[in-house]
């Protein structure tokens, strides 16, 4: 038996930028364009008014104030209320292998390695752009990697998912070194056009290096231990899927084909179930909350990050224990916990421990404890 570690990490950030205003903006002319067409309908009582967003209202309900995406133009279109990719042909990469390669060179790159050291690569992701062939086998080919790859969709989970499935595999001793890359394009499922979740997510693409302790060249993080659980609920869910044309009416635009969630239920139900999830896998580890330096968390909304963090802390914690991204990013589904540990890591001295956790649709959660060496 192997000991896995982290030896590098990488991001991938999209040049646009859409701020709260713009967005903000969008929404309220698609809503009053809207409101202009069904005029009558709403004059009758048949139809309900759609009401304005505004910046106090996003950042009042989440913490977010600006996101990064793909495409600008046409979030920002009252026409047209989502990105707007070209068609690429079977012979170029896909966007996702595009943003993908770009943080897995820049993990590599922390870790000393190339593309060909690397013998698994796990594209793990809340979407995939196509069902197959598998995404992370492009990546693979694309960085010239040996071994094999697959793809894996545990939704706002799937990061640490991953990093559990890596590690037990370099543990075992069936492959050396491992990438596990989280590319997310979250704004090609949202669903623009709700005043409840348009300001939700961005797009971005993470990566970690995973290979045996006695490999790593530089600084590296243990994996101490991972621990995954999952337990059924449709509160947060997405209803698309390749027999969507197979149904009456299958092909029309239906709203449960984005993203849907029953915020309220999702707040209640996740939240003692992540805060327990992590609690019980510090306990089993032997590890209280003094001997945590930081948590780095799924960065979906500051209030649940905060109530967490509390709830692990046993206290508020203090300022960089849990820190916050998603002020820039906004969430980007399986992506945030990796970002947060990415640019909040190179501080950690030798011995000081750290908890990775992502949580969401499932309901699931993943959580990673690791130890600084180096």
């Amino acid at each position: 038996m192997y000991t896995p570690a982290i030896t590098g990490s990488g991001v991938f950030t999209p040049d646009n930028v859409i701020t709260n205003a713009e967005l903000v903006s969008a929404f309220n002319a698609y809503a009053d364009k809207m409101n202009t067409q069904n005029a009558d309908a709403i004059a009758a009582g048949d139809v309900e008014p759609m009401q304005h967003s505004s910046e106090e209202f996003i950042l009042k309900a989440s913490g977010i104030e600006n996101r990064y995406v793909m495409d600008k133009a046409g979030v920002l279109d009252p026409d047209v209320m989502h990105p707007l990719f070209r068609q690429r042909s079977d012979d170029e990469p896909g966007i996702m292998t595009e943003m993908a390669v770009d943080a897995c060179k820049k993990a590599l790159a922390q870790a000393g390695r190339n593309g060909d050291d690397v013998d698994l690569v796990i594209c793990a992701a809340s979407n995939h752009e196509r069902a197959y062939p598998a995404i992370a086998i492009e990546i693979q080919q694309a960085l010239g990697c040996k071994g094999f790859g697959f793809d894996m969709n545990v939704a706002c989970s799937s990061a640490t998912f991953g990093i559990q499935a890596a590690a037990d595999m370099v543990r075992s001793g069936s492959v050396k070194c491992a990438l596990v890359v989280n590319p997310e394009i979250c704004t090609g499922h949202l669903e623009w056009r709700d005043r409840d979740c348009h300001f939700i997510f961005g797009d971005v693409a993470t990566a970690t290096v995973i290979e045996r302790i006695e490999d790593a060249t530089g600084p590296h993080f243990e994996i101490l231990s991972t621990s995954c659980a999952t337990d059924f609920s449709n509160n947060i869910r997405n209803n698309n899927g390749f027999l969507r044309r197979t149904r009456p009416e299958g092909l029309t635009d239906r709203r449960d084909m984005q993203f849907m969630q029953n915020g309220r239920k999702v707040f209640k139900e996740v939240l003692p179930m992540v805060s327990k999830h992590i609690a019980d896998h510090m306990d089993a580890e032997g590890i209280s909350n003094a001997d945590l330096k930081r948590l780095w968390l799924h960065q979906a909304n500051k209030t649940m990050n905060d109530f967490i963090g509390k709830k692990v802390m046993g206290r508020e914690p203090a300022p960089g224990e849990q820190p916050n991204i998603l002020q820039d990013y906004a969430n980007t589904s399986s992506a945030g916990s990796i970002i947060a540990f990415s640019k909040y890591s190179d501080d950690f001295t030798d011995g000081e421990i750290g908890l990775i956790c992502s949580f969401g649709a499932g309901y699931s959660v993943g959580s990673v404890i690791v130890k600084r060496h180096g």
